[in-house]
């Protein structure tokens, strides 16, 4: 088989598995799970052929996928592809490029630029900010808070790209009790340790309480969250961040699906205040509908994330701006062109559409998850559900009957130390009618 014939039967293979998208069981049965032995194969020595290799990784591995690119997916806050941003992923893996420097790929440098742009736009953060594509928000808030330490550090005098650690003054970093693993597991990566972090207590819905905000200085990191991914809740911008730039603290924000809210009139009101604060992280591939592995640091001095991020040498070297020189990965694909692509076709007004239908998409489960008589545990302010059962196994019985039918899948989760399940609304493919089909299936198993 050519190479364009084995690309011709991939992408057939594509469309059949996206157009069962609606009809799929959203987790795979236990035959399905079972068939992955095939998988356990011994490495041969003169191999085997491309066609049989993708009909392998499609007959076997196609029934197992789990289908968060379906309507009927509501976990871990993820939206199903949007046509043109999966048609523009196909193209980047076509070009097959390092997009590091213009030099390497310069249309996808130029387009990615314009995405930059575009974010800042339709976020309405400081336009003087550069934004670096990364894989997640993991990585993207890690290279922010390298930028933050650093830019402190150069503050009190030390330099950090000399001298390293040993001997440097502390930077404290302060988080909420609540905060999301990804933001404590860069934090423990850089070596801040958990055990010095200091703890911002939070109120019911989980966001942090400024009258117990630890204290701040020139030499702290404030770590705020833009939804928090149980309760959707937001800090209150409008108090900490004057009070944090006043101490000469850098502010950093959490808002992998939160930040969105920007891009709709009727929830702005929600970030009231972010746009003080010194670097933000979000995802593409959670509330804009990209493929996976889509995320932006976004930093308001370009320089500090350059400084931070740089990786130019004497065989590739590029202006700051480069995203090699904004990101953690020297060899990348061009992530930004997904978040183009969705930018240009849907317009602000697409962007905030979804925003507003799956917010009130949520409303409508918190609804009716109250009128069966379950305990809904946050507004919902945005676009998560957190609901409990009569008790922990009625809240457990619930959501594993639920998985168990194939017919929805959402995840279990634990709030103030007490078992609850989540329910996130973020699919493009979600209608009206899903999110009955959906209650109707919880009600069938909540009894």
């Amino acid at each position: 088989m050519t190479e364009i014939e084995l690309l011709a039967d991939a992408d057939a293979r594509a469309r059949r598995f996206v157009a069962g998208n609606a009809a799929r069981r959203v987790f795979p049965d236990a035959e399905a799970l079972a068939a992955l032995a095939a998988f356990e194969e011994d490495l041969t020595d003169g191999g085997k052929p491309g066609a049989e290799t993708l009909a392998l990784l499609d007959e076997v591995g196609s029934p197992t996928a789990v289908a968060g690119n379906g309507p009927h997916y509501y976990g871990f806050v993820v939206g199903a592809s949007l046509p043109v941003a999966a048609a523009a992923e196909r193209m980047v893996l076509a070009w097959d490029q390092s997009a590091s420097t213009p030099l390497g790929a310069p249309g996808a440098s130029a387009i990615e630029a314009v995405a930059g742009r575009w974010m800042l736009d339709i976020l309405d953060l400081p336009r003087e900010s550069v934004v670096g594509f990364g894989t997640s928000a993991s990585a993207c808030g890690l290279t922010c808070i390298t930028a933050a330490r650093r830019t402190l550090l150069a503050q009190a005098g030390w330099d950090f790209d000399r001298k390293g650690l040993a001997g440097a003054p502390e930077i404290r970093a302060v988080v909420s009790d609540v905060a999301h693993v990804t933001m404590i597991k860069a934090l423990r990566v850089l070596g801040f340790g958990t055990d010095n972090l200091l703890v911002a207590p939070t109120d019911a819905a989980g966001r942090i309480d400024p009258a117990r905000l630890p204290p701040l200085d020139a030499r702290t990191i404030l770590c705020l969250q833009a939804g928090e991914v149980n309760t959707g809740a937001f800090d209150p911008f409008a108090d900490l961040i004057p009070r944090a730039k006043a101490a000469g603290a850098w502010v950093h924000v959490d808002g992998a699906f939160g930040l969105w809210a920007r891009a709709s009139a009727a929830k702005r009101h929600l970030t009231e205040g972010i746009e003080g604060a010194d670097s933000w992280t979000t995802d593409g591939h959670k509330w804009l509908n990209t493929p996976y592995d889509c995320a932006m640091s976004i930093v308001r001095d370009g320089a500090a994330l350059a400084g931070a991020m740089t990786s130019d040498a004497a065989y590739s070297s590029a202006g700051a701006d480069a995203q090699k020189n904004l990101t953690l990965e020297f060899s990348r694909r061009a992530r930004g062109v997904a978040i183009w692509a969705a930018l240009r076709t849907l317009g602000r007004e697409g962007v905030a559409a979804m925003v507003e239908r799956h917010c009130a998409q949520a409303a409508r489960v918190a609804e009716g998850l109250r009128a069966m008589g379950l305990e809904v545990l946050n507004g919902p302010v945005l676009n998560q559900v957190l609901a409990r059962g009569r008790d922990d196994a009625h809240t457990q019985a619930i959501r594993e009957g639920v998985a168990a039918s194939g017919l929805a899948w959402f995840g279990g989760t634990a709030w103030r130390g007490a078992p609850a399940f989540r329910i996130s609304v973020s699919s493009w493919r979600t209608s009206d009618g899903d999110i009955e089909r959906l209650l109707e299936t919880i009600g069938r198993h909540a009894g």
